[in-house]
């Protein structure tokens, strides 16, 4: 499906909740998980993954990583291509780059890798606005899961379980994502950030289309 533009260039809320629906029923059906395993793995409501997997729901970021989470990949997994026929593409276009704005925090996020691209490797743009705080509840993946964070702009502080990193421009973080993790912009202006994201469910998700 082809992303509808808003004025400003991102693409419209709408078509991205039905991108997310097509992504998470495809990664549930791809476990053989009832939307009651998922709700008990991920602690998200059954109504509210059902809204989400019918693209009637804005969930927050916080909702998505749970989800996420109990469907054993990363976030950036959610916002793959819901086109199982799409072409493999080895460029992603600036204007093409799909973005999403968490409706709570106003945190907005820009896939920077070319979607339905067979690689581990992830790599998101985020927009922290000033005063802005993302909290992820999740702990471990299976397998673990590994991410580096690159300021561009701006400061964030960066809390790993107990653990607090303050972040400046051209700083980077390396981490393992093994407990709750928050993002927090503790200043008055907007940071911009890379993170850098290794997850082998894209992969794993293109074999699967391809031996169906």
């Amino acid at each position: 499906m082809k992303n509808t533009k808003s004025p400003n260039g991102s693409a419209k809320q709408p078509d991205i909740n039905l991108r997310i629906a097509s992504r998470v029923r495809e990664l549930r059906a791809l476990r053989g998980a009832s939307l009651d395993a998922l709700t008990s793995q991920c602690g998200v409501s059954k109504s509210m993954i059902s809204l989400i997997e019918r693209g009637e729901a804005s969930p927050t970021a916080a909702t998505l990583e749970k989800l996420a989470a109990g469907l054993g990949v990363s976030m950036a997994a959610l916002f793959g291509p819901d086109d199982a026929a799409a072409e493999l593409e080895p460029l992603s276009r600036r204007s093409d780059q799909m973005i999403w704005k968490d409706p709570e925090s106003g945190y907005m996020r820009r896939a920077l890798t070319p979607p339905n691209w067979p690689t581990p490797i992830q790599i998101v743009e985020v927009h922290l606005p000033a005063g802005a705080r993302v909290t992820y509840e999740s702990g471990a993946r299976k397998p673990a899961q590994e991410q580096q964070v690159w300021v561009m702009q701006g400061k964030i502080e960066v809390t790993l379980g107990d653990q607090l990193f303050s972040l400046r421009s051209g700083d980077c973080l390396a981490m393992r994502l093994d407990r709750p993790l928050v993002y927090a912009n503790p200043t008055t202006r907007a940071a911009e950030y890379i993170v850098a994201i290794c997850d082998p469910a894209p992969i794993l998700l293109i074999q699967a289309r391809t031996t169906t």
